[in-house]
Protein backbone atom coordinates (compact mmCIF):
# COMPACT_ATOMS: atom_id res chain seq x y z
CA UNK A 1 0.00 0.00 0.00
CA UNK A 2 0.84 3.66 -0.26
CA UNK A 3 0.83 5.56 3.05
CA UNK A 4 -0.31 9.14 3.57
CA UNK A 5 0.92 10.40 6.95
CA UNK A 6 -0.16 13.68 8.48
CA UNK A 7 2.57 15.87 9.89
CA UNK A 8 2.88 15.47 13.64
CA UNK A 9 0.42 18.06 14.88
CA UNK A 10 -0.95 15.95 17.73
CA UNK A 11 2.35 15.19 19.45
CA UNK A 12 2.37 11.42 19.05
CA UNK A 13 5.59 10.50 20.94
CA UNK A 14 6.56 7.64 18.61
CA UNK A 15 5.44 9.42 15.45
CA UNK A 16 8.86 9.26 13.75
CA UNK A 17 9.04 5.48 14.08
CA UNK A 18 6.46 4.97 11.37
CA UNK A 19 8.82 6.51 8.80
CA UNK A 20 11.70 4.26 9.83
CA UNK A 21 9.43 1.22 9.55
CA UNK A 22 8.06 2.21 6.13
CA UNK A 23 11.58 2.82 4.84
CA UNK A 24 12.79 -0.50 6.25
CA UNK A 25 9.92 -2.34 4.56
CA UNK A 26 10.44 -0.35 1.33
CA UNK A 27 6.89 0.99 1.37
CA UNK A 28 6.07 4.32 -0.34
CA UNK A 29 4.67 7.23 1.67
CA UNK A 30 4.23 10.98 1.73
CA UNK A 31 3.61 13.56 4.47
CA UNK A 32 0.62 15.90 4.18
CA UNK A 33 -0.73 18.93 5.98
CA UNK A 34 -4.35 19.40 7.04
CA UNK A 35 -5.25 23.01 7.69
CA UNK A 36 -7.50 23.70 10.72
CA UNK A 37 -10.60 24.79 8.77
CA UNK A 38 -10.00 22.79 5.58
CA UNK A 39 -12.22 19.95 4.40
CA UNK A 40 -9.59 18.56 2.02
CA UNK A 41 -5.83 18.15 1.77
CA UNK A 42 -3.25 18.09 -1.00
CA UNK A 43 -1.47 14.85 -1.88
CA UNK A 44 0.72 13.67 -4.76
CA UNK A 45 -0.23 10.07 -5.42
CA UNK A 46 -2.81 8.89 -7.93
CA UNK A 47 -2.88 5.40 -6.39
CA UNK A 48 -6.04 4.15 -4.72
CA UNK A 49 -4.60 1.42 -2.48
CA UNK A 50 -3.80 3.97 0.24
CA UNK A 51 -3.80 3.94 4.05
CA UNK A 52 -3.90 7.26 5.94
CA UNK A 53 -2.58 7.96 9.42
CA UNK A 54 -2.98 11.15 11.43
CA UNK A 55 -5.72 13.05 13.20
CA UNK A 56 -9.38 12.04 13.35
CA UNK A 57 -10.03 14.90 10.94
CA UNK A 58 -7.64 13.40 8.39
CA UNK A 59 -9.32 10.00 8.77
CA UNK A 60 -12.72 11.61 8.23
CA UNK A 61 -11.99 13.78 5.22
CA UNK A 62 -9.85 11.11 3.52
CA UNK A 63 -13.05 9.18 2.85
CA UNK A 64 -14.00 11.59 0.04
CA UNK A 65 -11.04 10.41 -2.05
CA UNK A 66 -12.23 6.78 -2.25
CA UNK A 67 -8.92 5.31 -1.18
CA UNK A 68 -8.89 1.57 -0.44
CA UNK A 69 -8.91 1.14 2.50
CA UNK A 70 -8.17 4.84 3.15
CA UNK A 71 -9.55 5.04 6.66
CA UNK A 72 -11.98 3.10 8.83
CA UNK A 73 -13.38 6.22 10.48
CA UNK A 74 -17.02 6.26 11.57
CA UNK A 75 -19.83 3.75 11.59
CA UNK A 76 -19.11 0.85 13.89
CA UNK A 77 -16.74 2.85 16.12
CA UNK A 78 -19.75 4.27 17.95
CA UNK A 79 -20.55 3.04 21.48
CA UNK A 80 -24.17 2.75 20.40
CA UNK A 81 -23.13 0.13 17.83
CA UNK A 82 -20.45 -1.98 19.52
CA UNK A 83 -22.12 -1.98 22.95
CA UNK A 84 -24.81 -4.26 21.50
CA UNK A 85 -22.16 -6.93 21.00
CA UNK A 86 -19.69 -6.44 23.85
CA UNK A 87 -22.35 -5.84 26.51
CA UNK A 88 -21.12 -6.10 30.09
CA UNK A 89 -17.55 -6.62 28.87
CA UNK A 90 -17.50 -2.83 28.46
CA UNK A 91 -16.24 -0.76 31.38
CA UNK A 92 -19.08 1.71 30.91
CA UNK A 93 -21.84 -0.60 29.74
CA UNK A 94 -24.17 1.23 32.13
CA UNK A 95 -23.71 4.49 30.22
CA UNK A 96 -26.51 6.85 29.31
CA UNK A 97 -26.37 8.34 25.80
CA UNK A 98 -27.38 11.98 25.55
CA UNK A 99 -26.57 15.08 23.50
CA UNK A 100 -23.98 17.70 24.33
CA UNK A 101 -26.51 20.53 24.63
CA UNK A 102 -28.98 18.66 26.83
CA UNK A 103 -29.43 19.56 30.50
CA UNK A 104 -28.13 16.77 32.74
CA UNK A 105 -29.53 15.80 36.14
CA UNK A 106 -27.01 16.02 38.98
CA UNK A 107 -27.04 14.96 42.61
CA UNK A 108 -25.33 17.11 45.25
CA UNK A 109 -21.56 16.57 45.10
CA UNK A 110 -21.86 14.13 42.19
CA UNK A 111 -19.15 13.49 39.61
CA UNK A 112 -19.88 12.00 36.21
CA UNK A 113 -17.52 10.53 33.64
CA UNK A 114 -18.45 12.06 30.27
CA UNK A 115 -16.94 11.41 26.83
CA UNK A 116 -18.00 11.47 23.17
CA UNK A 117 -20.02 8.36 22.34
CA UNK A 118 -17.96 7.68 19.23
CA UNK A 119 -14.24 7.80 18.47
CA UNK A 120 -14.29 11.41 17.34
CA UNK A 121 -11.82 12.99 19.81
CA UNK A 122 -13.91 16.17 19.89
CA UNK A 123 -13.14 16.39 23.61
CA UNK A 124 -11.28 14.29 26.14
CA UNK A 125 -13.42 12.05 28.32
CA UNK A 126 -12.92 12.71 32.02
CA UNK A 127 -14.64 13.31 35.37
CA UNK A 128 -16.83 16.39 35.59
CA UNK A 129 -18.66 18.09 38.44
CA UNK A 130 -21.90 19.87 37.62
CA UNK A 131 -20.20 23.28 37.63
CA UNK A 132 -17.26 22.19 35.48
CA UNK A 133 -19.51 20.48 32.96
CA UNK A 134 -21.92 23.40 32.63
CA UNK A 135 -19.00 25.83 32.24
CA UNK A 136 -17.45 23.59 29.58
CA UNK A 137 -20.71 23.36 27.63
CA UNK A 138 -21.33 27.10 27.80
CA UNK A 139 -17.79 28.02 26.74
CA UNK A 140 -17.86 25.51 23.90
CA UNK A 141 -21.21 26.54 22.47
CA UNK A 142 -20.11 30.18 22.63
CA UNK A 143 -16.80 29.53 20.87
CA UNK A 144 -18.17 30.49 17.42
CA UNK A 145 -17.42 27.06 15.98
CA UNK A 146 -13.74 27.03 16.96
CA UNK A 147 -14.36 23.77 18.85
CA UNK A 148 -15.96 20.97 16.74
CA UNK A 149 -18.82 20.31 19.16
CA UNK A 150 -22.50 20.94 18.50
CA UNK A 151 -25.62 20.75 20.65
CA UNK A 152 -26.56 17.43 19.05
CA UNK A 153 -23.11 15.79 19.40
CA UNK A 154 -23.73 12.43 21.11
CA UNK A 155 -22.12 11.98 24.53
CA UNK A 156 -21.73 9.03 26.85
CA UNK A 157 -22.38 9.54 30.57
CA UNK A 158 -21.59 7.13 33.41
CA UNK A 159 -20.30 6.85 36.96
CA UNK A 160 -16.50 6.99 37.40
CA UNK A 161 -14.97 3.52 37.78
CA UNK A 162 -11.87 2.31 39.62
CA UNK A 163 -9.30 0.95 37.18
CA UNK A 164 -5.72 -0.17 37.78
CA UNK A 165 -4.03 -0.13 34.40
CA UNK A 166 -4.94 0.53 30.80
CA UNK A 167 -3.60 -0.88 27.56
CA UNK A 168 -4.05 -0.26 23.86
CA UNK A 169 -4.50 -3.31 21.62
CA UNK A 170 -4.19 -3.26 17.82
CA UNK A 171 -6.38 -5.83 16.08
CA UNK A 172 -6.06 -6.71 12.39
CA UNK A 173 -8.13 -9.42 10.75
CA UNK A 174 -9.49 -10.43 14.15
CA UNK A 175 -6.08 -11.02 15.72
CA UNK A 176 -3.99 -9.00 18.18
CA UNK A 177 -0.84 -7.88 16.35
CA UNK A 178 0.73 -5.54 18.94
CA UNK A 179 -0.11 -3.81 22.22
CA UNK A 180 1.11 -1.23 24.71
CA UNK A 181 0.27 -0.09 28.20
CA UNK A 182 -0.44 3.62 28.35
CA UNK A 183 -1.55 4.30 31.90
CA UNK A 184 -1.06 2.93 35.39
CA UNK A 185 -2.93 3.98 38.52
CA UNK A 186 -1.68 4.10 42.10
CA UNK A 187 1.63 2.47 42.95
CA UNK A 188 1.51 -0.43 40.52
CA UNK A 189 4.95 -1.23 39.16
CA UNK A 190 5.24 -0.41 35.47
CA UNK A 191 5.20 -3.39 33.11
CA UNK A 192 6.63 -3.26 29.61
CA UNK A 193 4.43 -5.99 28.13
CA UNK A 194 0.65 -6.24 28.39
CA UNK A 195 -0.56 -9.17 30.49
CA UNK A 196 -1.35 -12.33 28.53
CA UNK A 197 -4.77 -12.31 30.21
CA UNK A 198 -5.40 -8.87 28.75
CA UNK A 199 -4.30 -9.98 25.27
CA UNK A 200 -6.50 -13.08 25.46
CA UNK A 201 -9.43 -10.97 26.61
CA UNK A 202 -9.04 -8.63 23.62
CA UNK A 203 -8.89 -11.55 21.19
CA UNK A 204 -12.04 -13.05 22.71
CA UNK A 205 -13.80 -9.73 22.26
CA UNK A 206 -12.63 -9.51 18.64
CA UNK A 207 -14.19 -12.92 18.00
CA UNK A 208 -17.47 -11.61 19.38
CA UNK A 209 -17.42 -8.56 17.11
CA UNK A 210 -14.94 -7.10 14.61
CA UNK A 211 -15.53 -3.36 14.42
CA UNK A 212 -13.48 -3.16 11.21
CA UNK A 213 -10.79 -5.09 9.33
CA UNK A 214 -8.33 -3.17 11.53
CA UNK A 215 -9.18 -1.32 14.73
CA UNK A 216 -7.85 -0.40 18.16
CA UNK A 217 -9.30 -1.62 21.44
CA UNK A 218 -8.42 0.10 24.72
CA UNK A 219 -8.81 -2.23 27.68
CA UNK A 220 -8.36 -1.88 31.43
CA UNK A 221 -7.97 -4.04 34.52
CA UNK A 222 -10.67 -3.60 37.16
CA UNK A 223 -11.83 -5.38 40.30
CA UNK A 224 -14.11 -7.36 37.96
CA UNK A 225 -11.30 -8.34 35.60
CA UNK A 226 -10.48 -6.93 32.16
CA UNK A 227 -12.96 -4.60 30.49
CA UNK A 228 -13.11 -2.66 27.22
CA UNK A 229 -12.65 1.09 27.77
CA UNK A 230 -13.42 2.12 24.19
CA UNK A 231 -12.86 1.33 20.54
CA UNK A 232 -10.64 3.62 18.47
CA UNK A 233 -9.98 4.12 14.78
CA UNK A 234 -6.68 2.54 13.72
CA UNK A 235 -5.97 5.50 11.44
CA UNK A 236 -5.74 7.99 14.30
CA UNK A 237 -4.74 6.06 17.44
CA UNK A 238 -1.49 7.00 19.18
CA UNK A 239 1.23 4.35 19.08
CA UNK A 240 2.62 4.55 22.64
CA UNK A 241 5.11 1.63 22.78
CA UNK A 242 3.49 -0.55 20.14
CA UNK A 243 5.61 -2.53 17.69
CA UNK A 244 4.84 -0.45 14.61
CA UNK A 245 6.62 -2.86 12.29
CA UNK A 246 4.30 -5.70 13.32
CA UNK A 247 1.32 -3.40 12.78
CA UNK A 248 2.40 -2.32 9.29
CA UNK A 249 3.15 -5.90 8.23
CA UNK A 250 -0.29 -7.01 9.42
CA UNK A 251 -1.95 -4.12 7.57
CA UNK A 252 -0.04 -5.01 4.40
CA UNK A 253 -1.09 -8.65 4.60
CA UNK A 254 -4.74 -7.81 5.17
CA UNK A 255 -5.32 -4.61 3.19
CA UNK A 256 -2.94 -4.54 0.24
CA UNK A 257 -4.79 -4.79 -3.06
CA UNK A 258 -3.23 -7.83 -4.69
CA UNK A 259 -5.40 -7.69 -7.80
Amino acid sequence: MYYIIQENIFREPNYDQIFRVLEKLNLPFEIVKVEPLAENFAFKTDLKNVFVYGSVKLARIAQQYHFKPGSFYGGNHSFEVYSKYYGENLLNFDSEISEFGNDLKWEVGEEKFIRPSRDAKVFTGKRFTETKWNDFVEQTLNSNGNIPLKKDTKIQITKPKKIYKEARIWIVDGKVVTSSYYFFHGNIEFEENVDLEGINFAERMAKIYEVADAFVMDICLTDDGWKIVEINCVNSAGFYKADIEKLIIALEEKLTDKA
